[in-house]
């Protein structure tokens, strides 16, 4: 009989395992984040993965807390809420940001990406949501004035930016006096230890650096010769069905104004 009982108790405890796992199975697929959008929340909707490069304050940078914040981030809150689906963020970092789009690690990027001629033949872009500019900051008591006055100076920026194009075009492309940095903060740092003459970046970015540091001795500089940009967020090649979702949220932030309330301004 204990051989007996040996078996039964066996038998029992393989089909209570079996039931355990098949269990656990059937109820964890659906929540996992799969980084191509497949999956989905508890609520039911569809859960978009978003990269970004959190050290662009105020656009998306860390807040004390390890959070990613910042407008921009904000931005996409609106318009998932607006679209129907949810969202979760990935601090990537800017030159892995886009190999991320483009191998499905993410599904859509938002990091104050200018919509450009050039990286629209490698990824598609949502509609326009903010409008930037370039600008020059420089420390106080500097004689330059314009991008045309860093044809010779050392200038820092963040490397493959918008920026970082005009700064080619002015100096040539092979120009030992441009700093590519791999952040805007370090941008400013070389001009503020003295590496570079001048930093080149979006208005919105430079602006915040003076704002959270009055007393350091810098200034904006300005030229009209800057032509507006335009952010978008960026897609996969090919991928509509996310640029439609995004549309649609845009679209509805913009009629019924949440879009301004979070940027200040009219997006054209």
């Amino acid at each position: 009989m204990k051989k007996v009982s040996r078996i039964w108790s066996l038998a029992f405890l393989l089909l209570a395992l079996t039931a355990l796992l098949f269990g656990c199975g059937g109820g964890s697929k659906g929540s996992e984040s799969t980084g191509g959008g497949d999956s989905s929340d508890g609520d039911g909707k569809k859960k978009l993965v978003v990269g970004t490069d959190a050290t662009y304050a105020p656009m998306e940078y860390m807040d004390n807390n390890g959070n990613i914040v910042g407008i921009d981030i904000d931005i996409v809150e609106a318009i998932a809420e607006e679209a129907g689906f949810d969202v979760e963020f990935k601090n990537i970092g800017w030159e892995p940001l886009f190999p991320a789009v483009e191998n499905g690690e993410v599904d859509f990027a938002v990091s104050s990406i200018t919509i450009t001629e050039e990286r629209q033949e490698t990824y598609d872009f949502s509609e326009p949501y903010y409008i930037a500019n370039q600008v020059i900051l420089v420390k106080k008591g500097s004689d330059i004035k314009s991008f045309q006055d860093l044809k010779d100076k050392k200038t820092s920026l963040q490397i493959n930016t918008t920026g970082h194009t005009m700064l080619k075009e002015i100096q040539g492309k092979t120009s030992s006096k441009i700093i590519a940095s791999e952040t805007m903060p370090l941008a400013i740092e070389e001009l503020l230890n003295g590496n570079a003459e001048a930093a080149v970046g979006d208005n919105s970015t430079v602006n915040e650096y003076i704002k959270n540091n009055p007393n350091v001795e810098v200034e904006i500089v300005e030229d009209d010769s800057a032509e507006k940009e335009y952010y978008g967020l960026m897609v996969k090649k090919g991928n509509s069905e996310v640029v439609n979702l995004l549309n649609d949220g845009i679209k509805k932030i913009k009629e019924n104004g949440k879009l301004k309330e979070i940027t200040g301004f009219d997006v054209e």
